[in-house]
């Protein structure tokens, strides 16, 4: 799994027809910022709204997900926000002249396509995900669905799919890292069942429906009255059944497929809970309504967890700034440079690490023999990671001073010592005008809070 976040390097589009709407769309995929997540666009619309790749945006679970928030609506968004989740992409905008993706044909693989023609952009962040730490579980008696998250320092996923039915039976699929998406899950096509159809057109859904662009599976014995009604509904000279019950000459790309495509759909569907999974993912009988059901509950897990906000510090992976990039950032210079590394930094926030040591210099005098690290540098250590995340916002940040206008509430709750690492992490309160940034910061050893406080700081150009 990829560490940091990664955009495209380049704006690349597609083009095709939406399955439910039938309205031709064209989708773009624009670059975009790390921290930045995943957005749509209807430049269609007035305004042109933005709609987030949030479960709380899920407005209709018809045959497919859709989402809406400022009056723009996006549906059938799962076999895309599958492709960015199989190429493992954190932030990009897609915009779109029209209400729904193109379905192409039925499956991911065409977007993962363009996007690989975009290529990755590798940003200095880490990932944000969320490992799953107590298990998560999901029922629905009625439809005898069951999915769990289990805990798991990576993305597998397992589903089980039994429709009763002489054609499909029951069906297995698994993904055992994310890295295998592309070859193993992304060209596994939609399907659904012969006696479906009726309904969906009934019901103005399928309006691009093709038999090109999904597997129609017949269970029972078809009539030739009824053929001919299909070869209509879908602008054919002639629909006819192959004897393993799929309509046409619609050859399965797996001997699984079907099941295969319900791993793409939840593939899709969890990626509204905003953040990369690290979780094993075992699910039976899925449909979009219990995936979101169940990212619904993943994502209040992942608030509650996100309550005390600890960074995770995992020394085995590279930093995001080592102590040769921090000074070629920061003015300051031993023995006042008080920070280590910088493990995150984003639009919005930062964290960094402090190593506490015995041969510090200040252990001389402070407390030589009950040393305790400074609270006053533990702010001075804060206001340094907090420079980083304010002098990221400029191109040069070699041509510019931070300097501390306050300190506000600043507590202590535990002390530092020789031997312990400080994790500090700055988040902004508000976005930077005029060159005054006000941060929240908070400091952890381990799970522990040591310390936390609000610093007000300037931004100033040197004059050259």
């Amino acid at each position: 799994m990829k560490i940091k976040q990664h955009t495209i390097s380049k704006t690349v589009s597609i083009s095709g027809v939406g399955l439910h709407t039938g309205i031709d769309t064209t989708m773009k995929f624009l670059p975009a910022p790390p921290g930045h997540g995943i957005k749509f666009q209807r430049v269609d619309m007035e305004g042109q709204p933005t709609v987030d790749a949030d479960v709380d945006n899920v407005v209709d679970l018809s045959r497919g997900t859709t989402i809406e928030q400022s009056g723009a609506r996006i549906a059938t968004v799962e076999h895309v926000l599958a492709a960015l989740v199989g190429m493992e992409i954190d932030n990009i905008l897609i915009q779109l002249d029209g209400p729904e993706p193109p379905i192409m044909d039925g499956s991911s693989i065409q977007f993962i396509e363009v996007l690989k023609e975009a290529g990755l952009e590798e940003q200095d962040a880490m990932r944000n995900f969320y490992e799953v730490q107590d298990s998560i579980f999901y029922r629905d008696p009625e439809r005898d669905v069951e999915i769990a998250a289990l805990p798991l320092d990576d993305y597998r996923i397992t589903v089980m799919i039994d429709y009763n039915s002489p054609v499909l039976g029951s069906q297995h699929a698994s993904l055992n890292s994310i890295t295998g998406f592309e070859k193993e899950i992304a060209s596994c096509r939609t399907f659904c069942f012969l006696h479906e159809l009726e309904m969906l057109h009934k019901n103005n859904l399928i309006r691009g429906g093709d038999l090109n662009n999904a597997i129609v599976v017949v269970d029972r014995k078809v009539e030739d009255h009824e053929l001919e009604s299909l070869a209509v509904l879908f602008n054919k000279p002639k629909v006819e059944v192959k004897k393993e019950g799929i309509l046409n000459n619609v050859e399965l790309r797996y001997k699984n497929e079907p099941a295969r495509h319900k791993l793409l759909d939840i593939v899709g569907d969890l990626a509204l809970v905003g953040r990369p999974l690290k979780a094993q993912i075992l699910a039976a009988r899925p449909g979009h309504a219990a995936n979101v059901a169940f990212a619904k509950k993943i994502k209040k897990a992942m608030k509650e967890s996100e309550r005390n906000n600890v960074p995770k510090y995992d020394p085995s992976q590279p930093p995001v700034l080592d102590i040769n990039q921090i000074t070629n950032i920061l003015p300051h210079r031993y023995p006042f440079l008080l920070i280590d590394k910088i493990i995150h930094l984003d639009e919005n926030s930062v964290a960094g690490i402090k190593n506490v040591t015995k041969n510090e210099f200040f252990f001389q005098g402070h407390f030589p023999d009950n040393p305790v690290y400074p609270g006053v540098l533990q702010i001075e250590t804060m206001a340094q990671i907090g420079g980083i995340l304010v002098l990221n916002t400029v191109p040069d940040p070699e041509n510019y001073w931070t300097y501390f206008l306050s300190v506000e509430g600043f507590k202590f709750r535990k002390m530092v010592i020789p031997g312990d690492t400080l994790i500090i992490r700055c988040e902004l309160l508000h976005p930077i005008k005029r060159g005054i940034a006000k941060m929240y910061g908070k400091g952890y050893v381990g799970k522990t809070l040591v310390c936390e406080g609000t610093m007000v700081a300037s931004i100033v150009r040197k004059e050259l």
